[in-house]
């Protein structure tokens, strides 16, 4: 852990509460609440989801960065959901197939060198009648703030350790072989311009025939 993680992490909490007073906090129970069975947070930052959690059986949270583990693993305790937080990178998941019933992904692939390889390894330890669960900012529909997300990425992606603001994000989902069953779209005004707008919603995994949302 270093000096620069430590405050970054920091910042980021205060940051994440920010926005959780402006609306942030009802997104992100809507996304955990209903999360059931044996759940697979990826990228679980600090564990500002953890206490939002009521169906699952148990959480498993991974986290690649150091201090925010730190910060994730004190977070965990007490809470009424059993989480462990574990070391782990979200393109190479270190479970069997078909080992979770949910796989939820909180604003994280933005910041997954790989977003496409990171969900197919959520579909593969999700197995056929997995659910993922998905909260993520997406590229913009409107073309000058899209051509400003595409100016901005560079300094944008090192402000935000590694965020991709121009991510067409609801496309890789459903093109590693999703289904979209529910959706919603919208934008969160204390959210920089840069990363908006949101969506949140849930996908299954599906079949060959079948359209990628319904």
């Amino acid at each position: 852990m270093s000096l620069c993680g430590r405050l970054y992490s920091a910042g980021y909490d205060r940051f994440s509460a920010r926005i959780d007073r402006r609306g942030g906090r009802e997104h992100r129970r809507r996304l955990v609440e209903d999360a059931a069975g044996v759940v697979l947070e990826i990228g679980a930052g600090t564990g500002g989801n953890f206490s939002l959690y009521r169906a699952a059986a148990r959480v498993v949270a991974l986290e690649p960065d150091p201090d925010m583990r730190a910060r994730a693993q004190r977070a965990a305790a007490g809470m009424a959901v059993p989480i462990e937080v574990i070391e782990g990178d979200a393109m190479a998941l270190p479970f069997p197939d078909a080992s979770f019933d949910t796989v939820v992904s909180s604003l994280v692939l933005c910041t997954v060198p790989d977003p496409a390889r990171a969900l197919a390894e959520a579909r593969r330890a999700l197995g056929p009648r997995g659910t993922l669960r998905f909260y993520e900012h997406i590229r913009a529909h409107d073309t000058r703030l899209a051509r400003w997300q595409d100016r901005l990425e560079r300094p944008w992606r090192w402000f935000g350790r590694g965020c991709h603001p121009n991510r067409d994000t609801l496309t890789l989902i459903c093109a590693a072989g999703f289904a979209v069953t529910e959706l919603q779209e919208f934008d969160l005004p204390p959210a920089p311009p840069i990363v908006r707008p949101h969506i949140l919603g849930t996908a299954k995994s599906r079949s060959q025939d079948e359209p990628a949302s319904t």
